[in-house]
This record gives C-alpha cells, sequence and structure tokens, in this order.
C-alpha cells in the first residue's frame, strides 16, 4: 500500500505530465482545426477551436492544382524513408554491437571517436563543397539520403548501451559454446532481444528523413522530382509567399491570390506532413518506451 508521500508524488507527477501532453498536443489539434476552417472566417476572426465557417477547400486546393505533383513527393518521402531507416539501421547496429564488445582493440578511442562527431561538426560550406564536388550528391537521390542524417553518434552510443545493459553476456558466452560465430550471435540472439532500441533508433531516423527539408534545399537545385513533401511544402508556401508580395502590383497575381486559401492552406500542409508521422507511432510506442528506457542506462 502506498504512503501518503507517494500518493502526493503520483498526484503532481501525474499532473505535470498531464500539462505537459497538453502543451504538445492542443496546438496539433489546433493545426489540424484551423486547416479545416473557411479561410475568410480564419483572417476574419483568427484562430479558434471552434470555427464560425467549416471548409476543406485548403486540401482541395492542394490536391486538385497539384494532385499529381503531391503524389510523387509523398511517394519520394516514404520511399526516402524507407531506404534511410534501413540503411541507418544497419551501420548504426553494426558500428553499435562492436562497440559493445569489452574485448575489442582500441574499443575507448573508437568510442570516443564516435563522441567527438557530436561535439564538432565541419562545417556548412566545407560539407557542401566536399558532399558536391567529391561525392556529386547534387541533384541527385543520394543528396537527400546521404548528408547528416545516415547515421547518428547519438544513436550508435544510445545502442552501444542497450547492448551492455540489455543483451546479458551469459546469453552470448552460450551462444558461442554451441559454435555459433560473431555474426550468427548478433543475428540470431543479440538482435531479436534489442528490438525495443532497434524500434526507437528507427523511429528517431524515420522522423529526422520525414522531416527533412534541408537536404533537398541544398542539394536539389534543377531535378524537382525528387523533392520530398516537406520540400514540396516548402515551395508551395515561398510561391504562396511571393505571389502575396507581389499581388498588389500584378493584377494576374491579384486574381490567382484570391482563389488560394492563404492562411488555411499553411495548416493543411503541415497536417499532410505529420500525418503519416501520427498515424505510425501508436504501433511502435511501446518498444518506443521500453528502449529509451533501457538505452539511456549508461554502460
Amino acid at each position: 500500500m502506498k504512503t501518503k508521500e507517494a500518493r502526493i508524488y503520483d498526484t503532481f507527477g501525474h499532473l505535470i505530465m498531464t500539462i505537459l501532453s497538453l502543451l504538445a498536443i492542443i496546438p496539433i489539434i489546433l493545426m489540424v482545426i484551423s486547416s479545416a476552417t473557411d479561410n475568410a472566417s480564419l483572417l476574419q476572426n483568427g484562430y479558434s477551436f471552434f470555427p464560425e465557417k467549416w471548409s476543406l477547400f485548403a486540401y482541395e486546393w492542394v490536391f486538385k492544382s497539384n494532385s499529381s505533383v503531391v503524389m510523387r513527393a509523398y511517394g519520394m518521402s516514404f520511399l526516402l524513408t524507407a531506404v534511410g531507416v534501413t540503411s541507418s539501421l544497419v551501420i548504426t547496429t553494426l558500428l553499435a554491437y562492436g562497440l559493445s564488445k569489452k574485448g575489442l582493440p582500441l574499443r575507448g578511442l573508437l568510442t570516443f571517436l564516435v563522441f567527438f562527431t557530436m561535439l564538432f561538426n565541419g562545417g556548412l560550406v566545407p560539407t557542401y563543397i566536399n558532399y558536391t564536388n567529391i561525392f556529386h550528391v547534387k541533384d541527385t537521390f543520394a543528396g537527400l539520403l546521404v548528408p547528416g542524417l545516415l547515421m547518428n553518434a547519438f544513436n550508435v552510443l544510445l545502442m552501444k548501451s542497450y547492448f551492455v545493459t540489455g543483451v546479458p553476456d551469459e546469453i552470448l558466452e552460450a551462444a558461442y559454446i554451441d559454435g555459433a560465430g560473431e555474426f550468427k550471435t548478433m543475428y540470431s540472439v543479440a538482435l531479436p532481444m534489442a528490438k525495443p532500441i532497434i524500434a526507437t533508433i528507427g523511429m528517431f531516423v524515420g522522423i529526422a528523413y520525414w522531416n527533412d527539408w534541408n537536404n533537398g534545399y541544398i542539394y536539389l537545385v534543377k531535378n524537382t522530382d525528387l523533392y520530398s513533401i516537406q520540400n514540396l511544402l516548402n515551395r508551395l508556401m515561398q510561391n504562396i509567399q511571393a505571389l502575396s508580395q507581389n499581388a498588389s502590383s500584378l493584377t494576374n497575381a491579384s486574381q490567382g491570390l484570391a482563389q488560394i486559401p492563404t492562411a488555411t492552406v499553411r495548416m493543411a500542409m503541415a497536417t499532410l506532413g505529420i500525418l503519416p508521422v501520427v498515424a505510425i507511432y501508436p504501433f511502435i510506442q511501446k518498444n518506443f518506451v521500453k528502449g529509451i528506457t533501457l538505452g539511456g542506462v549508461k554502460g
């Protein structure tokens, strides 16, 4: 039976977590509601949880005026996220598993070198020059995949800690005794036990790839067919903003702007951008929480 102090502690803890959860959820709810609000009503009355007039014209405008482009961008985002998550998990898992082995030569130095990359980087200009002049990723799919997101030092150290704390040495030694090699032990024993941290890092990497627009903005100059959904939405926003700024001096621009739900379309684009992540997260939440809890233990 819990003591009075423990009940008070739990009550305050639940209250604080409820407040933090509401602070995170309420803006998303307001964004979705605003995307389904009539544009004129939104401009006149401002953002509201109970709009005066509902309308899905913002979504109709996005899909009717740019339907094929939007579908292609969605397909590119799914492809990029799938390839990026798979590649990142393979590289991260192999490196983290190796660093978790106590008998690895120069283990401390290699771990320090991984950690060192969390403190310093080469800067934007040298990075751009290397990727474009040496690796030639400009206007290619690799320009979206490789720079900055393929492997993260934090993810490597997180997975290494999980292997150290969540996969007992006794189980690995039993596999060695049964005649399993290093790769067989990793594939058949360590990886099945590491599903929570794999799901956690997969979620981290997947969100990073799905939300990334910077790589496409920098490395995709002419080949706009490779735009992900985030790059496309960013471009549409820039076009609307440019049209708004020049509407006073251009008659055609003014007429075109009058047909665009300038305020609600921003909310609709943001909603379309986060929708897949919101839909997938509930299915991996259990492993996500477990992976963070165990992987965060220092090993």
